[in-house]
């Protein structure tokens, strides 16, 4: 429960068409051993408690006394911390509804009929069921008298992002299904207590039309599907179930009754993601009710995929696709605003290193794109005190593969003469001995552009903007910032790419030679390693999503880290490195409030005109603070 999980369940009983008890011992055992497992949610199918497939059976007073009082079994038997959601026919006034039955703590909390009853194809709920009536009603379940209602949220007390409500199979195949007007009322959490046959083709549409249900109401919704034991006599059930969170589907199953399928929702980010989204509205429908529970707030133990590089796919043919996308989005931004200054120059400086590589192949496609010749991509590699043999090497034959300008600007008698004219000891390897090379590149690069008339396009990435790792007006401005918007860890795999589907076996090599060289900035003689200095990139570009995407707690974000990277990095690395980046982050922000024009590409955004918006002089107090309490 904390950080906003919740551990929560689907299955599916073996069960046995019309034996109500036979199907509440199946149910009961699954109870307890979603207990067990500490799971806070379990939703069950449609009609469980009867078998969905009874059809005039339904008509029967033995069965449904059967339902009812095996149903009140289930709901007395519900243990605390707990919420089940399970389907059974309820009867009103001579009238039978499905239902979703909701229970916690012994006790019934209120029952959701279903609103829209199918009548068409091999569906003949009418015969059977009536649909729910427009207002609420009160009936007796046992010794209770329960709500009964289609617009009933169940919320608990200890965690308010934890609102639940429910649909029935065909609700959510409506134009409008309930869980529409369910979530713009506050719900979080939607169950679907299901009994969905299965055709040649329908598992997938359906697969995707949760999801999409999920994506479209940023909730999370958890779907419990008929299968084993229902009659076969002219249907055939699987047991699809499914949890969706946000448009992601977090787990499935097929045919494997009797078995739990288990994961943790993140309330939390549902909740930053609303907040986020303006378009999301709420309304105050005075119809609805609110219905408390009670689950006590504990650590949620976690079993969801939690990756360790959020910005990169983790499926190999995916990257290939989405490498394609993200390259062709920085062209397409470069493209622009080439054409809109017919421009037919562009000036790199060219280290050797990731980003400027990448900067290289994005603007050598976008030339391409525009049928400019590729020597008017003037290339400027400016060796100084700390250049190697080995990034200035590959920096000349990348140019070379590619059939771009090259110019060798050798930088250190003009670093060496500023050194004297401001009076600085070249001796001492200090910050004004880095930053006056990088500020003397960059005079270079704009004074180059200038005589060619030209654009000096930027290499600087994501996340250099967010730990402030450049020198302000050094490396840190330029005409036209390509790489803003992609992360280091996604450089890599964008060089990567490109070494990868190229037909030059050289450049190929040489690319490759670059994703191999460990990160430097070069600006001091002898090894010079970035990670060694500010941190691992994979961990910066973790907190990165986790603190900027999802806005989530320091605490959180630690617990995360700790749960991704475990075996990898030890639990004092990443504490020293989360600590260092919310350090920097927030020092930083002046560097960010001025950036250069640059391509917004994945989710997470650092310009001070789009996706983020802070003051320079925000305090990182409350985030320090944060971190600190949760470690005593």
């Amino acid at each position: 429960m904390r950080h906003g999980f919740i551990k929560t369940a689907t299955a599916t009983p073996a069960i046995r068409v019309a034996d109500c008890r036979y199907n509440a011992e199946k149910i009961l055992a699954l109870i307890r051993r979603a207990h067990d497992e500490g799971v806070h949610l379990l939703v069950l199918p449609e009609l469980c408690v009867t078998g969905y497939t009874c059809q005039d059976l339904f008509l029967q007073q033995a069965l449904l006394q059967s339902a009812q009082e095996n149903a009140v079994r289930i709901a007395s038997k519900v243990p605390r911390n707990m919420v089940v959601v399970f389907g059974a026919p309820v009867e009103l006034r001579g009238k039978i509804h499905n239902c979703a039955v909701v229970a916690s703590a012994g006790k019934v909390l209120g029952i959701v009929p279903k609103i829209n009853i199918p009548n068409y194809l091999e569906y003949y709920e009418r015969r059977w069921f009536s649909p729910a009536l427009p207002n609420e009603e009160i009936v007796e379940f046992g010794d209770q008298l329960v709500i009964m209602g289609g617009k009933l949220i169940f919320t608990c007390n200890q965690m308010p992002y934890f609102r639940l409500a429910c649909e029935v199979c065909e609700d959510l195949w409506v134009p409008n299904p309930p869980s529409v007007n369910h979530a713009i009322n506050g719900a979080t959490v939607i169950a679907n207590v299901s009994a969905s046959d299965e055709f040649a083709g329908k598992a997938e549409y359906r697969y995707n039309l949760i999801e999409g249900q999920s994506a479209r109401l940023i909730c999370a919704y958890v779907y419990a599907d008929a299968g084993e034991g229902e009659s076969t006599t002219d249907l055939v059930f699987s047991g699809n179930n499914q949890i969706c969170e946000n448009g992601i589907t977090l787990a499935s199953t097929k045919l494997e009754s009797d078995e739990l399928l288990i994961t943790e929702l993140d309330l939390e980010h549902l909740e930053h993601e609303r907040r986020l989204r303006n378009t999301f509205v709420t309304t105050n429908d005075k119809e609805y009710r609110y219905i408390g529970f009670d689950i006590e707030v504990g650590e949620t133990s976690l079993t969801r995929r939690i990756t360790r590089m959020p910005f990169v796919p983790e499926n190999s043919s995916q990257m290939a696709s989405r490498a394609d996308e993200i390259i062709n989005l920085q062209c397409l931004g470069l493209k622009q605003r080439l054409q809109h200054i017919n421009c037919k120059t562009a000036v790199i400086g060219i280290s050797g290193g990731l980003d400027s590589t990448l900067a290289l192949l994005v603007t050598v496609r976008t030339f391409d794109m525009l049928g400019l010749d590729r020597t008017g991509i003037v290339c400027v590699t400016m060796p100084c005190f700390g250049t190697t043999v080995r990034t200035k090497t590959n920096a000349m034959a990348m140019v070379e593969h590619l059939g771009c300008s090259l110019k060798v600007v050798d930088i250190k008698n003009a670093v060496m003469q500023h050194f004297e004219d401001i009076g600085q000891d070249p001796e001492n390897t200090d910050v004004t001995y880095e930053n006056s090379q990088a500020r003397e590149r960059t005079q270079i690069l704009m004074d180059i552009a200038n005589m060619m008339n030209g654009l000096v396009i930027g290499t600087g990435d994501l996340s250099e903007l967010a730990l402030g790792w450049a020198t302000y007006n050094g490396d840190h401005m330029s005409m036209y910032g390509v790489n803003a918007g992609v992360p280091k860890t996604l450089v890599k795999h964008l060089v990567s790419h490109c070494a990868k589907t190229t037909n030059d076996k050289e450049l190929s090599d040489t690319l490759l030679s670059v994703v191999d060289t460990p990160i430097s900035p070069e600006l001091v003689p002898g090894k010079q390693e970035t990670e060694d200095l500010v941190g691992p990139y994979e961990l910066h570009d973790f907190f990165i999503y986790h603190v900027l995407r999802w806005g989530s707690s320091p605490s959180k974000v630690y617990r995360l880290a700790r749960y991704a990277f475990e075996g990898q990095y030890p639990d004092d690395v990443i504490l020293k490195w989360l600590r260092t980046f919310y350090r920097r982050f927030f020092s930083q922000q002046f560097k960010r409030s001025c950036l250069p024009d640059g391509p917004k590409i994945g989710s997470v955004s650092l310009s001070p005109r789009g996706d983020w918006r802070m003051p320079s002089d925000a305090c990182v107090k409350v985030w320090q603070s944060e971190l600190e309490s949760s470690l005593e």
